[in-house]
């Protein structure tokens, strides 16, 4: 019989070493924010990156990219190999090589060695994410207050990724641009020192094999899908540079698939794909989350290039949303069993869409109120109501087993979902503003247009997820099936 968490099939701890729930809700969520965090804080240092390091414009995107990629394309062996080896002692090795590459980071010399200490970071990242989500659901009951872990976990990965430009503004302006990856080094260490005293161990099964062909076409996949996303918004959609890298990554993924079709003891069980909770949440957290992540950017640029603000107040603009965030992911778990979590999803998305509609009125000389604090609440706080159902519905719709690679699915989509849009939207607001990168009211015709068409987005993803989302609460008992 498993245990009361429904995860963990490890030997029994003594109550006497058991540590409290809220410890490790906090270690946790702790692993995520920093992992969420060093998405988006590098952008506000990256001009002095540049002038420090001597990076061309290229190098400069690479700062950015080289994380993000090794964090996509590594997540579902991440997610794996917690179920196989155990979660602790993954979220040990992803927290210790993710601080020790920010170290580097901040000590580099020469531009190369940042991008590779930025790529070693996302490689550390992807084995960290997954594992912060399945050892939080192993230490909390099934029920509410899961749905109340989760929310918790939910809202410090947004926040992570709202407070980015706030920290990196405050950094960069206070010390200097090192300190936005050196941060994490102290950060990290205490994290690691509570997660070797008080986090036990846990894994999915007694399978020892990882499915090493499997993680590699994977990743190969992911990170060539990635690399030719990236190269959209500088070399456009009908470049060599995107146009093989894609079908490519497209290519990788169907072979991957059909490995997986094959194996003994698949990297991801297909049989999870026709699970309705899995497959519907993440689908649905692929697309919303196309539209919902490049709002921070693009707000960033409107506040800085368009209405004048300096980095550090680009980030003060956007504390209330960081707020608004962290709101919608406590409150959604209140709403769980009076709505069920369909309807909870829904209306967040529709919340964020009236936010974004009411983004793409704005004008080259917008007031803060009407203009980035109002409709910056809506958007973030309709992402945090429609963030926790998601999560909890495919979580609870998944084998124990398979905890730990639902988790890095779940990342996974946020995350490729995050990028592709991200590119796409760079697109159409480069196209829309013809090229005049420092006319204030073209700029504003392109971003505008970009949230036009995020709200079409989230509006589409609304009807997805009324269509195909399972009606009821994530609180049952997860399916104890056979997916491999």
């Amino acid at each position: 019989m498993l245990e009361a968490s429904g995860i963990s099939t490890a030997p029994r701890i003594s109550p006497r070493r058991t540590p409290p729930t809220w410890l490790v809700v906090a270690i946790a969520c702790a692993g995520q924010f920093l992992v969420v965090l060093d998405v988006s804080v590098v952008n506000v240092a990256l001009p002095s990156m540049r002038t420090d390091l001597g990076l061309s414009a290229q190098g400069l995107q690479w700062v950015v990219n080289a994380y993000a990629i090794a964090f996509a394309g590594f997540m579902l062996l991440g997610g794996r190999a917690g179920d196989l080896y155990g979660r602790k002692r993954m979220f040990l090795v992803g927290l210790g090589l993710f601080t020790l590459a920010s170290l580097g980071g901040g000590l580099a010399q020469e531009g190369w060695q940042l991008l590779l200490a930025r790529a070693v970071q996302g490689l550390g990242a992807a084995v960290l994410a997954p594992s912060t989500l399945t050892l939080l659901t192993a230490a909390v009951p099934e029920g509410a207050a899961r749905a109340r872990a989760i929310a918790t976990w939910t809202a410090v990965g947004a926040g992570g990724g709202a407070a980015g430009g706030l920290v990196g503004g405050v950094l960069v302006d206070g010390l200097s641009w090192r300190w936005v990856l050196l941060i994490n080094v102290p950060v990290g260490a205490v994290v690691l020192a509570g997660a070797v005293l008080w986090l036990t161990e846990s894994r999915g099964g007694l399978r020892r094999r990882l499915d090493l062909p499997g993680a590699l076409l994977a990743t190969a996949g992911l990170a060539t899908l990635a690399y030719g996303i990236s190269q959209t918004e500088s070399e456009g959609w009908a470049a060599t540079a995107t146009l093989v890298p894609l079908p490519a990554g497209l290519a990788l993924l169907g072979l991957f698939l059909l490995v997986e079709a094959r194996t003994a003891s698949p990297l991801m069980p297909l049989g999870l794909l026709r699970l309705r909770s899995v497959a519907s949440a993440n689908v649905a957290m692929l697309v919303s989350g196309s539209s919902m992540f490049s709002m921070w950017f693009f707000m960033t640029l409107y506040a800085q290039n368009v209405l004048g603000y300096s980095p550090l107040e680009a980030g003060l603009a956007l504390v209330p949303s960081s707020l608004a965030v962290i709101l919608g992911s406590k409150t959604a778990p209140r709403f769980l069993p009076v709505l069920g979590a369909r309807n909870v999803a829904v209306l967040g998305t529709l919340v964020a869409a009236v936010g974004f509609g009411w983004q793409s009125t704005m004008t080259a000389d917008g007031g803060y109120l009407t203009a980035i604090m109002i409709p910056g609440v809506l958007m973030m706080l309709g992402a945090g109501l429609a963030a926790t159902p998601l999560a909890s519905l495919a979580i609870s719709g998944a084998a124990p087993g398979d905890a730990g690679l639902v988790s890095g699915l779940i990342n996974t989509s946020r995350t490729m979902g995050g990028s592709l849009g991200l590119a796409a939207m760079s697109t159409i607001a480069a196209s829309r503003a013809g090229g005049e990168d420092t006319d204030p009211a073209a700029l504003t015709d392109g971003y505008a247009l970009v949230f036009r068409t995020g709200t079409g987005v989230l509006l589409a993803a609304a009807v997805l997820m009324w269509a195909w989302l399972p009606p009821g609460r994530p609180t049952s008992e997860p399916k104890a099936h056979n997916t491999a």
